[in-house]
């Protein structure tokens, strides 16, 4: 980060303000993650902050602390609204774009607080008056790690922030396994686990913790596989009747797409949501290698991401989808 933008922020965080922090449309764990570590640290500085998150986020993410006190847009626009408009400074974490934010882009747009961007995708738009975007980092929480050692003000971090900057690094390294996992990365979740954090049960709440309905939607997921060998692909189906059938919840089908890459000789995977209630396909690509699925993504079905991570959606029918996606990677070289 730039150091004037540094001293700036220094400067408009030297007096107690109102400060509202802000994740992308459907968080995840390094949104949540991010964004009430530093709804903690803001508070230890004696500020007013809430995190008033676009909609609500998965179940799995409900122990983290301070999870309770989030605002979701989605369920009191009016209140989420004037929380938006009476703050003076303004955090957006984990997100390049306002229209990740869906609905909120509109009173986002319209405020007069600075605002700070700090996010780690491709391509950032140029709205915040701050900005710290460094695709290098393989996730938001482990740059949040750094803004706060930019303020000169690591010995506030304590067990709580701890626990809420690791949750973001573990889910959006793949468990460590990503190649943006640094020697630096791990060096600061040592500095987490000296801080007090239990890592062992951080990963079993994130991750071990599934409900019978969710094991068994995977198998469904699993049995719809398909391997296309000669595109180095697979991708998975799951309609609007099989999320029913197992009474889906939101983070339900999260780390699916993953098993594609599983699968010997696989280096592209997909999987295709049907979400009739909004009436989208919604997708989430994986690559390994140089196959850039943020750039696809961005190209073919409305998303982004990162090169070997990227989302997107569909406003086709399920059919006609698959059906523009098998056609694309048959020209392309994976």
């Amino acid at each position: 980060m730039k150091k004037e933008a540094v001293i700036a922020i220094k400067e408009l965080l030297a007096t107690p303000k109102k400060i509202a922090i802000v994740p992308h449309r459907s968080p995840d764990g390094d949104a949540m993650g991010s964004t009430l570590a530093l709804y903690h640290f803001l508070l230890k500085e004696n500020h007013t902050p809430v995190v008033i998150s676009p909609n609500d986020f998965p179940n799995f993410l409900a122990w983290l602390p301070g999870a309770e006190n989030v605002l979701i847009y989605e369920n009191d626009k009016e209140h989420c609204s004037a929380k938006l408009q009476e703050a003076e400074l303004v955090f957006l974490l984990d997100f390049n774009a306002l229209h990740r934010t869906g609905e909120m882009e509109q009173v986002l747009n319209k405020l007069n607080a600075p605002m700070v961007m700090i996010d780690h995708h491709q391509k950032p738009d140029g709205f915040a008056t701050y900005t710290y975007s460094d695709t290098a980092f393989g996730s938001t929480c482990e740059m949040l790690y750094n803004f706060i050692s930019f303020l000169d003000k690591t010995a506030l971090i304590d067990k709580t922030i701890a626990s809420c900057i690791y949750t973001g690094i573990v889910t959006d390294s793949g468990s460590f396994r990503f190649p943006s996992t640094t020697g630096t990365t791990h060096r600061v979740v040592a500095d987490l686990i000296d801080k007090g954090i239990n890592n062992s049960e951080i990963h079993n709440l994130l991750f071990d913790n599934n409900s019978y309905n969710r094991l068994q939607l995977l198998g469904r997921a699993l049995q719809s596989m398909k391997v296309l060998p000669e595109y180095k692909t697979s991708y998975i189906v799951l309609s609007q009747k099989d999320l029913d059938e197992f009474h889906y919840e939101k983070g339900d089908t999260e780390g699916i797409v993953n098993y594609g890459l599983t699968i010997k000789g696989i280096h592209f995977a997909a999987i295709f949501i049907e979400h009739r209630e909004e009436n989208i396909i919604k997708i989430s690509f994986r690559s390994q290698g140089t196959f850039d699925v943020n750039q696809f993504a961005r190209d073919h079905f409305n998303g982004g991401g990162h090169i070997n991570a990227a989302g997107g959606k569909s406003y086709d029918n399920m059919k006609d989808t698959l059906k523009k996606f098998e056609n694309l990677i048959s020209k392309i070289s994976i």
